[in-house]
């Protein structure tokens, strides 16, 4: 008896050494490989705010490309911009068995419940670009230095009117993001921090009065919205007066700005269109800096940042430990999210070529087409 017991011991040891080691033992690791196994092929689902910008569909697409590059399958949704369709769109996800998220969030603050739906099914989210608010469920935050994209365009319309060298005053206004996105605050803030000695000295002057973050704020990001109110400023604050620079947070912006000085005469021998600044180097604003319409915009560079959250993902889903380099700066207000922030790059009509040609982004073709 004690033979036949012995025999089948043997047996089931050699079959187990045979099939995978998933049913049997732990990899080198410490994880299990059934883990592992249930990794390959799985399917990753990614949120992102809209199709309304141009941006957004980039980092879809770029999410999607490094991610199957992977070995994932991936599910990718846009919102519309409208909360309730994106928790939608992520209940759904969960739902179909996603074995992460990434999620870049129309509203900040929406998100809390059906993260938790995600916690519960061990689902690891990462946040992308946008910061998500008031939930431990979010493991980690792929971005840029926001801060910096702020500074970058005030610095540059410190440089253009060459306030540094005491000239002045300047007539500017400022606009702002939307107010339920988290980078908001710090693109404003960044950008306050280089202009506000400026406004102190009474060399910049923002001649509508409306200078706290709440009071320029541009809801969803939306062109419209910002060409109305520079309307409203423009009709209130410049009877007798003309705009010389424009804090604008993005392209989007930028181009609803223009459009408004454009319709009170902007842009003609006698009356040049003011600085312009902006953000995300769409296509569009690319070539309206070309043209010499807006000024500058701050290039991020899409594909980087979509490696980097698909990276997070991959190792998270494989037991690793995903790379960070900023573990203070983003509480979300229920933690600090472990982030890795890509840095910006200031463009203009000077260097578009040498940034955003040479470096792959655009070719000569798109930009004159």
């Amino acid at each position: 008896m004690r033979n036949r017991r012995a025999a089948l011991a043997a047996m089931a040891s050699a079959a187990c050494l045979a099939l995978s080691l998933s049913a049997c033992g732990q990899n080198s690791e410490g994880g299990s490989k059934e883990k592992s196994g249930d990794v390959k092929g799985a399917t990753i689902g990614i949120a992102m705010p809209t199709k309304s910008s141009e941006r957004w569909i980039s980092d879809g697409n770029n999410v999607v490309k490094d991610l199957q590059a992977k070995g994932y399958k991936t599910k990718l949704v846009f919102g519309e911009d409208d909360p309730d369709t994106q928790v939608s769109q992520i209940e759904n996800l969960i739902t179909q068995g996603v074995k992460g998220l990434i999620i870049a969030a129309i509203d900040n603050k929406s998100l809390n419940n059906v993260l938790q739906e995600a916690k519960d099914a061990n689902i690891p989210v990462i946040s992308y670009d946008r910061l998500i608010l008031g939930t431990k469920n979010v493991d980690y935050y792929a971005s840029f230095d926001n801060e910096k994209v702020g500074r970058l365009q005030a610095s540059y319309i410190v440089d253009k009117l060459g306030l540094k060298e005491g000239k002045g005053p300047f007539n500017i206004e400022l606009f702002a993001g939307s107010n339920d996105d988290n980078n908001t605050k710090y693109f404003f803030n960044g950008a306050m921090s280089v202009l506000k000695p400026y406004l102190d000295s009474k060399k910049l002057v923002v001649r509508s009065g409306q200078t706290q973050l709440n009071q320029v704020t541009t809801l969803r990001w939306d062109g419209a919205t910002a060409q109305r109110r520079m309307d409203d400023i423009l009709t209130s604050a410049y009877k007798s007066a003309k705009v010389d620079a424009v804090l604008s947070p993005y392209d989007g912006i930028s181009i609803g700005v223009l459009s408004a000085l454009k319709s009170d005469g902007y842009g003609s021998g006698s009356k040049p269109l003011p600085v312009i600044t902006g953000q995300d180097a769409e296509l569009a604003s690319v070539k309206s800096i070309i043209a010499g319409q807006q000024t500058q915009t701050v290039y991020k560079d899409l594909r980087k940042l979509a490696q980097v959250a698909s990276t997070m993902v991959d190792d998270m889903l494989k037991g690793k430990k995903p790379e960070v380099n900023d573990t203070k700066s983003y509480d979300n207000g229920a933690k600090v999210v472990p982030s890795y922030l890509l840095q910006p790059v200031s463009v203009d009509k000077s260097n578009y070529e040498e940034v955003l040609v040479k470096g792959g982004y655009y070719t000569d073709a798109q930009l004159k087409g």
